[in-house]
């Protein structure tokens, strides 16, 4: 169960580090609505320009902490937990959009079903 709680965080934090680096500001199939980058997408959900940067940095710090905390005592639990209640608020956000598939939540989904996954190790 260790082994399958490690390889879990690592693709949480590598999957988080992907998406708000690497794809920031690319078009992807799973954007909300129309949007072609991530601000867009924000946009999109109608939340305020101050909510992209805080939700940027804590997830990046909670994927930090998950990875660190396979070799260091860090409130690993905590980080699954609150990164699960983002991708909670994430697939809320992308089902709102009416107008778009729900496989654009998909990868919300999957995220909040690793990060309860670390949190019930």
């Amino acid at each position: 169960m260790e082994t399958a709680t490690t390889i879990v965080q690592l693709t949480i934090a590598t999957v988080i580090f992907f998406v708000w680096t690497i794809r920031f500001n690319r078009d992807t199939n799973y954007r909300g609505g129309n949007a072609k980058s991530m601000r867009e997408e924000f946009r999109v959900y109608g939340l305020p320009d101050w909510a992209l940067p805080l939700v940027g940095s804590t997830k990046i710090a909670l994927a930090i902490t998950l990875v660190a905390g396979i070799w260091i005592p860090l409130p690993v639990k905590t980080a699954a937990l609150f990164m699960a209640a983002l991708m909670a608020g994430a697939v809320f956000m992308h089902l709102r959009i009416r107008t778009d598939h729900i496989s654009k939540a998909m990868p919300a989904m999957g995220m909040l079903a690793m990060s309860l996954f670390v949190f019930a190790a």
